[in-house]
């Protein structure tokens, strides 16, 4: 069982004379013990604490594939205060369980004040089965994080206050961490489907492909619906197949190009499986990109390696240099590993570095149609810094097919 408490940053909500019980509990590793009150689903969870600097966009990382197993501190105190809806929702199988296993809150929830609000944080959390517990110093936490890397941890929201000890350290204590560990095959399709929904506009919502010129395959270790918009954005239809479609399968459905997706876990082991298909998929020629996990994996199938990292990167501030032109970029991330750029082989370049810390944010193959980031483009922090990318992809597709090659940057105000 964890020790004694050593932080509690928690301090009751008082009503006139009267004190509001602790609800919730956010204990750590290490005998951390937070208490404050309880917020969304109730139950416990155990999972690997991180912290987000995003200000914006919480729902879009709330149902992020990508945080699977992971309980998210977000360093912004106001959280929720525009409500959710059903249009900034990532997860493209929202029948599917949550992959987020709690978020940490400095603020409680208020009523939303948007437009386009639908619905409170906290029902929607309740809905997703996500715990959530507020009240807490994020800022300690955060510094906690930073000192020490992200911990595992447990949440745990019991309206009546009276928590199960026993059981609490039982879950802490069997959590293995994400070092080793597979996610992919938990928020992957379970089956292949075809998207054709394009980016939302101001006022009109989302679009319909209707004529794509090009077909692309994205094999889903966690996919993100705005990164499926993005490539129908370039006119290509999209095929999704599973994380542990074969090559065979792939080459199937006769794509002019293979997308490798973003997802949660550790890539030396989803690599076990998928290492071998996308080196198989290299080997015919075919334009291929990846993002977030799937450039990890992209990494591991040339040859690199890939560590866990400190702390991780998780926020929509993150500056990139892309080397290839000399920009610099403003970039979303969320990421535990990263490739080790010193492990990748001759042949095989760093494009993109991260200006925080000089990790690597993207590579490509010298010679051929083969490239990947570490972040996400078709997240928009910049608010369109990277969306160069996706025109840098068909870009391939276009040349390979005889086809005129379209600008990769737009200015504003600029016809596409």
């Amino acid at each position: 069982m964890p020790r004694a408490p050593t932080n509690r940053a928690w301090r009751p909500k008082v009503t006139g004379w009267q004190q509001t019980p602790a609800t919730a509990v956010l204990i750590l590793a290490d005998g951390t013990r937070l208490e404050g009150y309880g917020l969304g689903a109730v139950g416990h969870a155990a999972g690997e604490v991180c912290f987000n600097t995003a200000m914006t966009g919480y729902q879009e990382v709330l149902t992020d594939p990508s945080y699977a197993g992971q309980i998210i501190t977000f360093t912004f105190p106001h959280i929720g205060n525009v409500g959710t809806n059903d249009d900034d929702i990532e997860t493209v199988n929202m029948a599917a369980l949550s992959g987020v296993r709690g978020v940490v809150l400095k603020a409680d929830i208020t009523n939303p004040s948007n437009y386009r609000a639908a619905e409170k944080l906290d029902a929607w959390l309740k809905k997703r089965n996500i715990i959530g517990i507020a009240g807490i110093d994020t800022r300690a936490l955060t510094a906690l994080i930073r000192e020490k890397g992200m911990p595992n941890g447990v949440i745990v929201h019991e309206p009546t206050g009276q928590f199960d000890e026993g059981s609490i350290a039982a879950e802490l204590n069997a959590f293995p961490g994400l070092e080793g560990l597979d996610l992919a095959k938990e928020v992957t399709t379970a089956q292949t489907y075809h998207w054709d929904q394009t980016s939302w506009q101001w006022n009109v919502g989302y679009g319909t492909l209707e004529n794509p010129e090009f077909h692309v395959v994205a094999i889903d270790y966690g996919a993100k619906r705005n990164i499926l918009r993005c490539l129908a954005d370039q006119g290509a239809k999209v095929t999704v197949v599973p994380a542990t479609a074969s090559a065979d399968d792939i080459l199937a459905h006769n794509p002019d190009a293979v997308f490798l997706s973003n997802g949660p876990g550790d890539p030396a082991e989803t690599g076990t499986y998928a290492v071998p298909t996308i080196q198989k998929l290299m080997e015919t020629g075919k334009p291929m990109f990846g993002i977030c996990l799937g450039h990890q994996l992209m990494g591991l199938a040339l040859g690199g390696k890939t560590s866990k990292m400190h702390q991780g990167h998780h926020g929509a501030n993150h500056p990139v240099k892309d080397l290839t032109t000399g920009k610099v970029e403003i970039t979303s991330m969320n990421h535990g590993f990263a490739v080790d750029a010193d492990s990748l082989p001759a042949g095989v370049t760093q494009t993109h570095v991260s200006l925080f810390d000089g990790s690597n944010a993207g590579l490509a193959v010298d010679g051929k149609p083969i490239f990947s980031v570490q972040y996400h483009p078709e997240a928009s922090p910049g608010p369109q810094d990277s969306h160069y990318l996706f025109t840098r992809f068909l870009n391939q597709v276009r040349k390979q097919k005889g086809l005129p090659e379209k600008a990769e940057y737009i200015a504003p105000g600029a016809a596409a």
